[in-house]
């Protein structure tokens, strides 16, 4: 596979490095870095004594950035998942850094390698594993309870008619078992109303409930989230592209978090906690505009936010 074949149009590009406020000599982290499209650019920021580091999970992203970007001296290329990132710097020896950026979205090679099996649009395996091991998206199909499936559409999809699909799946796979993507989408779109397949794809929630499933993306996403705050130094930046309500929420809900100040009870005249923000929002989000939707429309539902730290979490 040449480094042509995984495009990753990177999306809100100039407004993700304009909220790293890169500075030339620091050290950033591309936590997710895909095809490398914004490690590229923060790269062409950086001077002679500015370190990149790109992580990525899926070993054909971590190919192509070393392919793209890894030969340069500035750039360390990591299979890691994002969520073992305190590990992996102290590995390094890096104790704290100036920016990370964590895009959550799935590349557009991954969706557009049919044999990946993320898309619903294409008749290919059942796959979605980001890292390409573990169980598959036909794995859980096929042995996981009724009840199971039912909770995993619910929660990750948001899906209302997740009974009725996950009672579909159930009764499909004792004819046969569920191995491709049209295979599944197929079965999603009879088990929905009339109504219902009318909207958009009909399998849309339902993919997207068995990709995070399968790769445990709220969970590795929870587990990221403290750590990328804590190795940042003060003044360092996090920003976050998300592309669905769920990982979004998490992520505006622990930002408020860290930017929290006075936690006493609003009866009491003086604080007494003593405690102040760690961190301040440079903006509330910021979604793509007319320009890149037309270009890139899998850019509609990204949406960027970033804090930026004022001191440690834990004081020494």
């Amino acid at each position: 596979m040449s480094g042509q074949e995984f495009s990753h149009v990177p999306v809100l590009l100039q407004e993700t490095l304009d909220s790293l406020q890169i500075r030339p000599d620091g050290i950033y982290v591309d936590a997710t870095a895909g095809g490398a499209g914004h490690s590229s650019k923060i790269l062409e920021q950086l001077s002679e004594s500015g370190r990149l580091l790109c992580m990525d999970q899926d070993p054909d992203a971590v190919r192509i950035i070393q392919e793209r970007i890894g030969s340069d001296p500035r750039v360390t290329v990591l299979h890691n998942n994002f969520s073992q990132i305190a590990q992996v710097l102290s590995d390094l020896g890096i104790d704290r850094v100036d920016g990370i950026l964590a895009d959550l979205g799935v590349s557009s090679h991954q969706l557009d390698t049919p044999e990946r099996g993320f898309s619903f649009h294409h008749d290919a395996p059942l796959d979605m594993r980001m890292s390409q091991e573990g169980p598959t998206a036909a794995d859980l199909c096929n042995t996981l309870p009724e009840a199971e499936l039912r909770t995993i559409l619910y929660t990750y999809g948001e899906e209302k008619f997740a009974p009725r699909i996950a009672s579909a799946i159930v009764k499909a796979r004792e004819e046969a078992p569920i191995r491709t993507t049209l295979q599944l989408a197929d079965i999603v779109r009879k088990a929905m109303p009339q109504k219902a397949r009318r909207a958009k794809h009909p399998a849309r929630k339902t993919f997207q409930a068995l990709r995070i499933a399968v790769n445990g993306e709220m969970d590795a996403l929870n587990a990221a989230m403290d750590q990328m705050f804590d190795v940042l130094k003060d003044g360092g930046v996090l920003s976050i592209i998300t592309f669905h309500s769920l990982e979004d929420r998490m992520v505006k809900q622990r930002f408020a978090k860290y930017c929290e100040g006075c936690i006493c009870p609003p009866e009491f005249p003086v604080c007494v906690c003593g405690r102040t923000p760690s961190a301040e929002l440079p903006f509330k989000f910021k979604t793509a505009g007319e320009a890149e939707l037309e270009m890139n429309p899998r850019s509609r539902s990204a949406k960027l936010r970033c804090v930026r730290k004022l001191k440690s979490r834990y004081p020494d």
